[in-house]
C-alpha cells in the first residue's frame, strides 16, 4: 500500500526526479528560483532552490501539477 501524503523532499530530489521525465533547467530567476521545461511538450515548471530545505507542500503540488505527475509517480521517480 502506497501512502498519499506528500513527502518531505528538497529542490535537489524534486529536480532529480524532474529530469528522469524529460525536464531541462532554462534559466535561473532570481537567486532562488530554477526554471525547468520539457521540450516535447512545452511543460515547464519552477522549482525554489534554497540549499537544504525541505520544499513546502502546496509548493511541492503545484510543481508536480505543472509537471502531470502524481504522488505516486513521483515516489517512484525517487527510488
Amino acid at each position: 500500500m502506497t501512502s498519499k501524503r506528500f513527502p518531505a523532499v528538497t529542490s535537489k530530489e524534486v529536480v532529480r526526479a524532474l529530469e528522469k521525465i524529460g525536464f531541462q533547467f532554462i534559466r535561473q530567476a532570481g537567486s532562488s528560483h530554477a526554471i525547468y521545461k520539457r521540450l516535447n511538450d512545452k511543460r515547464r515548471t519552477v522549482v525554489p532552490i534554497h540549499s537544504a530545505k525541505i520544499i513546502k507542500r502546496k509548493t511541492l503540488k503545484a510543481i508536480l501539477k505543472d509537471a502531470d505527475l502524481t504522488i505516486d509517480e513521483f515516489n517512484e521517480l525517487r527510488k
